[in-house]
C-alpha cells in the first residue's frame, strides 16, 4: 500500500447496488422497463417524518429545506398505482428473494430466518412515498479478492429509486419506470487499500453478481456507494458511482480532499480558534453596497434580496488555498449554498474582484470586525432562503475547525466529488406495516445452493471457448455493460463475435478517451450500426467514424452519419476496377519493389474506399493484382 494512503489511515467501505433481472418489479406485477413515452404526470411535495423515538433524520431535514416540488412522469406499461403511492405494495417478488439469497450464499453469508421489510426515509423525491423499502436477506460472509478476504456486513433486497429526468427552475422531475425495480445491496466491512485496489474489489464483487446470470446488464444497472474516511476524520459517503472505472480517481480525490481539510483544521486551531467561536460577526450589508459596481450584488439588491457578511475567525488565506487541484475550502462553502438556489459566495481571500472595490472590502472588514488572521464571506441571496443558508454556512465553518465533516457527496464525470447533503442518521428506519414477514426455510436455502455460480475465471474461459474469443477479450466483454447486446448481435447476425466484442469494448474506450460521452449511445443505436454492417451497407472500418460523428452531435442516427460521411456502399466490380487502374498506374513501382509496393498502394486505396468496403476484401484483391504484375515482370 502506498505510503501516502497508509500514513493518512485511509479506510474504505463499499456498498454495491445491483439491479436484478426479474420478470416483475419488487412490490408490483409490472415489468421493469425503460419507458420512452411518459404519458401521465403528477406532482408531490414531501415532508420529513419523525422516527419511532421522535427524531428527525438530518439528511431528510436538509432536503426538506430546499422546498422543491417533485414532478413524476409515468409510462403506461412500466408503473402502476403502487409506484404512485396510491395503492399498498403487493407481496414481495419471490424471484428477487431467490436471486438475493443465491448471491448471499455465493459470499458464504448466513440467510435470515425471516425476511422483514423496513422503510428508510428518503425525501429527495426519488421515492413517491418519502421512503425506500428494504429488507436484510443475509448477514456476514466473505468476498475473496486479490488483496485478501474482505468481510461482508449485510446483504439487503430493496427497491430502486425513480429515475432523475431533470432538476431545474426549482422543480425536480423523475420517471417512475425505474422505481421499485429489485436491487440487491451488498455492504462490505471497512478495509484498507489503495484507490486502484478499491476499484479492483468493486469489480470482483460485480463479477460475482453477474456470474449468476440473474442480474441486469447495461449502463445504470449497477451503482456503488463508497464510504471513505482517514485518521481523525468523519466518514464521507460518495453515493451513486455508476462508472466503476472512476472509483480509483474518486477515492484518490477524496483522500486528498480529506487530508487537505485536516491540515486546514490544524492551522485554524493553531491560531487559537475553536469550533464554537469560528464564526464572529454576522451582519446585513445592503447599505454598504448601495452604490456598488458589482453586477451580481446589485441584481440581488434590486430584486429585494439581502447581502450578509460573516466573519470567519482564523480562516485568513485558507479559503483560496489549493494544495491539490480543484480542492479549496472556498469551493466547499460555495457548493453548500448552491443547494439553496444561491449562485455562490464571495470571500476575502479573492477580493477585491467581481466588481467589489477595495474601498468596499475595507468597509466590510470594519463592519464585521475582521482581525488580522480572520476572513469573511459575503452572501447575496433572496430573503426567503437566507436563514437556512446562514445556518448551513455557520455549521460548515464550525465543522472546518474539526476537520472532515460527515456528509454525502456525489461523483463528477472527471472523478471528483461534490456535496449533496449531510450524512443520514439512525432516525431514518422504521418497520413496513403493509408487508408481512416472509419465512426463509432451510429447504429453500438448500435448493438455492445448487445455483451458486461458477468462479469468474471459469465463466470467462467458457465464454472465450463458446464465441472463439481470446481470454482477454472475453474478460473485457463479460466485464462491460454491453454483454446482453453482444449476445443479441452475435445471435442475430453473421458478424464475427470477436469484432462485435472489440467494438463494444476497445472501440468505445478509444472514443471515450477523445473526451466523447459514449454512455449516450443506447443499445438500440449500437445495434442499428451493427445491422448496417450485417446488411453490407457499411464496412467494419466505418463503424468508429460513424459513432464519432454521432457522439460529436453532428448526426442524429447511424443512417444520417452514413449519408454525411458519403459512405454509400460500392460494388465489388467497382472495387476491382479501381484496383486494376491503380496497379496499372504503378507498374514501375511494382517492377522495382515487387510485393514491397503493396503497403503504399493499400494506403492509397483505403484513403478512397475506407468505410465503403471491407478492408480485408480490398487487401485480398490488391494482393492478387500486385502478384500478377510482379510475376509477369519476373518471367520477362
Amino acid at each position: 500500500m502506498s505510503n501516502f494512503y497508509r500514513d493518512i489511515g485511509l479506510l474504505i467501505g463499499l456498498e454495491i447496488h445491483q439491479q436484478l433481472a426479474t420478470s416483475t418489479k419488487l412490490f408490483c406485477r409490472y415489468k421493469p422497463a425503460d419507458e420512452e413515452q411518459q404519458t401521465l404526470r403528477f406532482e408531490r411535495r414531501l415532508r420529513p417524518s419523525q422516527s419511532e423515538l421522535g427524531q428527525i433524520d438530518p439528511a431528510a431535514l436538509f432536503e426538506f429545506k430546499k422546498r422543491k416540488p417533485f414532478k413524476y412522469y409515468v409510462g403506461e406499461y412500466s408503473a402502476c398505482l403502487v409506484e404512485a403511492d396510491e395503492e399498498p405494495p403487493h407481496p414481495i417478488n419471490e424471484e428477487a428473494v431467490d436471486t438475493a439469497l443465491i448471491i448471499a450464499l455465493a459470499l458464504n453469508s448466513t440467510p435470515v430466518d425471516e425476511l422483514h421489510v423496513m422503510r428508510k426515509i428518503v425525501i429527495d423525491g426519488s421515492n413517491t412515498t418519502g421512503f425506500q423499502r428494504t429488507a436484510i436477506v443475509a448477514l456476514g460472509g466473505m468476498l475473496k479478492t486479490r488483496i485478501g478476504n474482505i468481510p461482508v456486513q449485510t446483504i439487503c433486497l430493496e427497491e430502486d429509486a425513480a429515475r432523475l429526468l431533470g432538476d431545474a427552475d426549482g422543480v425536480r422531475s423523475y420517471g417512475l419506470d425505474r422505481l421499485c425495480v429489485p436491487l440487491v445491496e451488498v455492504a462490505l466491512a471497512p478495509f484498507t487499500a489503495t484507490p486502484e485496489e478499491v476499484q479492483e474489489v468493486a469489480y470482483t464483487l460485480g463479477r460475482l453478481m453477474r456470474s449468476t446470470g440473474r442480474v441486469m446488464r447495461g449502463l445504470g444497472t449497477i451503482r456503488q456507494d463508497i464510504n471513505i474516511s482517514i485518521k481523525g476524520g468523519a466518514v464521507v459517503e460518495v453515493k451513486g458511482v455508476q462508472n466503476l472505472d472512476l472509483i480509483s480517481k474518486i477515492v484518490d480525490f477524496e483522500a486528498k480532499r480529506m487530508c487537505f481539510l485536516m491540515k486546514v483544521a490544524d492551522t485554524i486551531r493553531s491560531r487559537g480558534v475553536s469550533a464554537e467561536d469560528a464564526v464572529g460577526e454576522v451582519k446585513e450589508l445592503n447599505e454598504l453596497f448601495k452604490h456598488t459596481s458589482s453586477k451580481i450584488i446589485k441584481k440581488v439588491i434590486d430584486a429585494g434580496g439581502i447581502i450578509v457578511g460573516l466573519t470567519l475567525r482564523g480562516f485568513k488565506g485558507l479559503l483560496k488555498l489549493e494544495e491539490y487541484p480543484n480542492i479549496r475550502l472556498g469551493r466547499e462553502f460555495a457548493d453548500l449554498v448552491r443547494f439553496y438556489g444561491v449562485g455562490g459566495i464571495f470571500h476575502s481571500d479573492e477580493l477585491p474582484a467581481y466588481g467589489i472595490s477595495e474601498e468596499e472590502v475595507a468597509k466590510v472588514r470594519e463592519a464585521l470586525k475582521v482581525g488580522t488572521e480572520d476572513a469573511f464571506i459575503l452572501i447575496a441571496a433572496d430573503r426567503s432562503v437566507l436563514e437556512d443558508v446562514l445556518e448551513a454556512l455557520i455549521e460548515r465553518a464550525r465543522a472546518a475547525v474539526k476537520g472532515v465533516p460527515p456528509e454525502t457527496r456525489g461523483p463528477t464525470s472527471e472523478g471528483a466529488t461534490r456535496f449533496i447533503r449531510p450524512r443520514p442518521g439512525a432516525a431514518r428506519m422504521y418497520p413496513e406495516t403493509d408487508i408481512p414477514p416472509l419465512p426463509i426455510s432451510e429447504e429453500r436455502v438448500q435448493r438455492l445452493r445448487t445455483l451458486i455460480p461458477k468462479p469468474w475465471d471459469e465463466v470467462v474461459k467458457e465464454y472465450a471457448s463458446k464465441y472463439g474469443l481470446s481470454e482477454k477479450l472475453a474478460a473485457q466483454i463479460c466485464d462491460s455493460e454491453y454483454l446482453t447486446l453482444f449476445e443479441e448481435v452475435v445471435r442475430e447476425t453473421r458478424i464475427q463475435p470477436s469484432y462485435v466484442a472489440a467494438t463494444l469494448t476497445e472501440t468505445l474506450v478509444s472514443l471515450s478517451r477523445l473526451g466523447l460521452n459514449t454512455e449516450s449511445l443506447t443499445n438500440h443505436t449500437l445495434k442499428e450500426v451493427f445491422m448496417l454492417v450485417e446488411e453490407a451497407k457499411i464496412s467494419k472500418e466505418a463503424v468508429p467514424t460513424i459513432l464519432e460523428k454521432m457522439l460529436r452531435g453532428e448526426a442524429k442516427n447511424p443512417k444520417e452519419a452514413v449519408e454525411q460521411l458519403g459512405l454509400t456502399p460500392i460494388s465489388e466490380e467497382e472495387v476491382k476496377r479501381k484496383i486494376v487502374e491503380l496497379v496499372e498506374k504503378n507498374r514501375s513501382l511494382i517492377r522495382s519493389k515487387g510485393q514491397g509496393a503493396f503497403s503504399a498502394l493499400m494506403g492509397e486505396l483505403m484513403r478512397d474506399l475506407r468505410g465503403r468496403v471491407d478492408g480485408k476484401k480490398i487487401s485480398l484483391l490488391l494482393q492478387e493484382e500486385v502478384k500478377k504484375v510482379a510475376t509477369e515482370e519476373g518471367d520477362g
